[in-house]
């Protein structure tokens, strides 16, 4: 019996592609040796759509070969994540408020200055430079349409 609960948990991992994540500073040496567009995910662990929409984002095969093979990723738990990050030649940090926090590059790169929606996409291109900007749900086809787009692939 535990080995078939085992399997069971085990057999959606074998489906899912896995999207190829960095950090800002991976990212930034990354860029030196090959630049390309760089795609940016802001969430948080306590958003459901974040949630789905990560799941379903993984599973579209196409779009994960696409993600990986043209665009580095940064996966960004804007509210849990407490490092410094330096970008774009600035330094950002946690801003904690009691038990919680939010981190300043999350703010910086929202429009909401206040609380941003989640989750956000940020698309930059090989030159760092904001390309696209999407708040809310992205769907794979409407992902994919975009990167073409901004990759001319």
């Amino acid at each position: 019996m535990k080995k078939l609960a085992l399997f069971l948990m085990l057999v959606p991992c074998f489906y899912l592609s896995q999207m190829k994540t960095g950090t800002f500073s991976e990212v930034e040496v990354l860029q030196k040796e090959d630049a390309r567009p760089t795609v940016i995910h802001l969430y948080t662990d306590w958003c459901a759509v974040c949630k789905i929409e990560s799941f379903r984002l993984s599973k579209d095969k196409d779009l994960v070969t696409m993600m990986n093979d043209h665009f580095y990723f940064i996966n960004f738990e804007a509210e849990k994540t407490k490092e410094k990050i330096y970008f774009q030649d600035h330094e950002f940090n946690y801003l904690s408020n009691g038990s919680s926090g939010i981190h300043e590059l999350a703010l910086a790169l929202s429009k909401n200055k206040d609380q941003p929606v989640y989750p956000l996409w940020i698309i930059l291109d090989k030159n760092q430079k904001l390309v696209y900007y999407h708040e809310g749900q992205f769907t794979a086809e409407k992902m994919k349409q975009k990167l073409l787009e901004i990759s001319a692939l």
